[in-house]
């Protein structure tokens, strides 16, 4: 099966038509005047010579596990007001040191390349000002997050540069590891890619009475991927070669840890790439996906992430003595993500309990609809139903508090699409749902909590259930490939 990446080693060309992303030429400075939106996903013929001709990625040499994994900074509010927190946060180009000593230009939250962490209460509000001092505009998606459709980032609702625009965001929905992140159309993905993005944690109600490792055994893991050329500079364009992945903004870092149990965050922030996270072959206990808590702990050997997906586990590394070094990889690829040095012992009054949490009965359904990811007949674009993305253009009417079924295809596949097999995965804002079946069979392991992003191989149908309760307004839902949805494979949904 093939990702983008895989498309593009075969030249970008599989089948009659060719998808093509022109080439931008490697450049030090993410600073373009009058960026156009549509330059990086236009489509044309000659696929083969295109991807060809793309810039060769020669990264500055580097010594893995010589850099420590730094923690994003968490955002203070600038002040508290009754029920509500206020936080300003800027949008700026900036730059990181993703290789040792090699400042690579980059787009951030707050002049930091991993944004910074908000974290948030269940129950009280938080209102952040977004303030937009790039070059170009741009908008913000709080990944996960149950919002007015005013504050969930619409692609069309830009931030211009200059200006600011407050998102309020009622936090009224339970704990788990959500995610902000760019989302303006034709632009998300590179906007996401050079850094746009950021955590947004919100503390449950219930997760103090648990005993699950917290403070500074609770441990954010976000996964990036890049190709850079001599000075360390991020390309973006299509290209055969593979991408390096680089996690919390650098590049093969090791973390200290003791000899105790550590809760850690996962969070695929990468262009296309489904890893599949292993501690090669130790034990990852699962006790959350993207919308919070499972039901109960499952026991995983490998857990796989699409782009835009999260999972935590707990990892107990008293299994191992100080000295002892511990790799995690994504084992699709076999490539370190960072390497846990066991340095010494600790006290631990954690714990795993058998039961995290009771979730929500799944009501009776009232309505079946279909959605099909496919490229289009001629090549050049991604599509859901056989259409592109129209921003004025409503796909799904639903009714304020009811209970649908969505059966997701993938249609892309060896012998029925028209370039060959292709990943996809399907994101929907605004409400999470629950996984019914992948082709008649169980969810896979993992996937019985509330989720918001889910894998759909080829040839794939996999339904999922949800209850579109809370707010009224235009949503999207989508793939979150990036580079999918940003050529099409998007649509918008309006609760009424």
């Amino acid at each position: 099966m093939l990702n983008r990446r895989r498309l593009l080693g075969l030249g970008g060309a599989v089948g009659a038509g060719a998808l093509v992303w022109p080439l931008r030429e490697a450049t030090d400075s993410v600073a373009r005047e009058n960026p156009d939106p549509h330059a990086h996903h236009q489509a044309s013929s000659g696929g083969s010579d295109k991807a060809a001709k793309a810039t060769a990625a020669n990264p500055p040499p580097f010594t893995p596990f010589a850099e420590r994994m730094p923690l994003p900074e968490v955002l203070k509010p600038v002040s508290t007001q009754g029920d509500f927190d206020v936080y300003e946060l800027p949008m700026l180009a900036a730059t990181n040191e993703i290789f040792p000593g090699v400042s690579t230009p980059v787009l951030t939250f707050g002049g930091q390349f991993i944004g910074p962490t908000i974290h948030a209460r269940q129950g009280r509000a938080a209102k952040v000002t977004y303030i937009n001092r790039l070059d170009r505009a741009a908008t913000v998606h709080l990944h996960g997050g149950h919002v007015s459709s005013a504050s969930d980032g619409f692609p069309m609702d830009l931030i211009e540069p200059g200006q600011s625009r407050v998102f309020e965001y009622p936090n009224q929905q339970p704990g788990a590891s959500l995610w902000y992140h760019d989302h303006t159309h034709h632009m998300e993905a590179e906007h996401v890619y050079r850094g746009l993005a950021g955590l947004y944690l919100i503390e449950g109600d219930d997760e103090k009475e648990l005993g699950l490792p917290s403070g500074t055994y609770d441990v954010p893991i976000v996964v990036r991927d890049g190709r850079f050329d001599e000075k360390g500079g991020m390309i973006f364009e299509p290209s055969p070669e593979p991408t390096m992945l680089h996690t919390n903004g650098r590049i093969q870092p090791y973390f200290p840890v003791a000899a105790r149990k550590y809760r850690l965050r996962l969070l695929n922030t990468t262009l296309h790439r489904i890893i599949e996270v292993s501690l090669g072959g130790q034990e990852l206990v699962q006790i959350a996906s993207d919308g919070g808590l499972l039901a109960e702990p499952v026991s995983r050997t490998k857990i796989t992430l699409t782009p835009g997906e999260r999972a935590e586990v707990v990892v107990d590394f008293s299994r191992h003595e100080a000295g002892s070094h511990v790799l995690l990889t994504d084992a699709r690829e076999n490539e370190p993500i960072v390497r846990f040095d066991v340095t010494g012992t600790a006290t631990d009054d954690s714990r795993v309990p058998d039961k995290l949490r009771a979730l929500p009965a799944l009501p009776k359904a009232s309505n079946v609809r279909k959605v099909k990811f496919s490229m289009t007949a001629d090549g050049t674009q991604f599509a859901i139903n056989d259409k592109t993305f129209d921003h004025n253009r409503v796909d799904f009417r639903i009714k304020e508090g009811t209970t649908e079924i969505w059966e997701i295809t993938n249609a892309d596949t060896a012998d029925g699409g028209t370039h060959g097999a292709i990943d996809h995965n399907f994101h929907m804002h605004l409400v999470p749902f629950r996984v019914l079946d992948r082709d008649g069979k169980a969810p896979l392991p993992g996937e019985q909590g509330l989720k918001d992003t889910i894998l759909v191989s080829p040839g794939e149908t996999v339904r999922v259930q949800a209850t579109f309760s809370g707010f009224r307004g235009k949503y999207l839902y989508h793939c979150h490939i990036q580079e999918h949805s940003d050529i099409g494979m998007m649509a918008t949904m309006e609760i009424v």
